[in-house]
């Protein structure tokens, strides 16, 4: 149930979370995310990956990436997966995964700058 808005605070409040989650999809940020969607890649649970990387980012680092959505990548075996573009312009392709891989991706690479060498399916 959404909350009731009762003063202009609240008003102000609502505009800042839209503001965020529009921020996180749009404009350049020191890295990428593209969460591979296609029919595959959501068969294989690709919505939750998707939902967990929204959250951990708006956590974590809010103004430093912009995660997107893009179709198959072609290795319908490997789905759920992403592409993660670092600072440095090096490709990081992450493959089966879940919410719970996706979040420790976020913690350690994007956040800490490690690669999260036992889910990279492609460099």
């Amino acid at each position: 149930m959404s909350k009731k808005i009762t003063c202009p605070e609240d008003l102000m409040a609502l505009k800042e979370q839209a503001k965020a989650k529009i921020d996180l999809r749009a404009g350049p940020k020191d890295m990428q995310i593209t969460v591979h969607m296609g029919t595959c890649g959501i068969a294989a649970g690709a919505r939750e990956v998707l939902a967990a990387l929204a959250d951990e980012l708006a956590k974590t680092s809010p103004n430093t990436v912009t995660l997107r959505q893009s179709g198959c990548l072609g290795l319908c075996d490997r789905e759920p997966m992403f592409t993660l573009v670092d600072k440095e312009d090096q490709e990081f392709c992450y493959g089966n995964l879940d919410g719970k891989k996706a979040r420790k991706i976020v913690r350690e690479h994007v956040v800490g700058g490690n690669p999260v060498v036992e889910n990279i399916v492609r460099k």
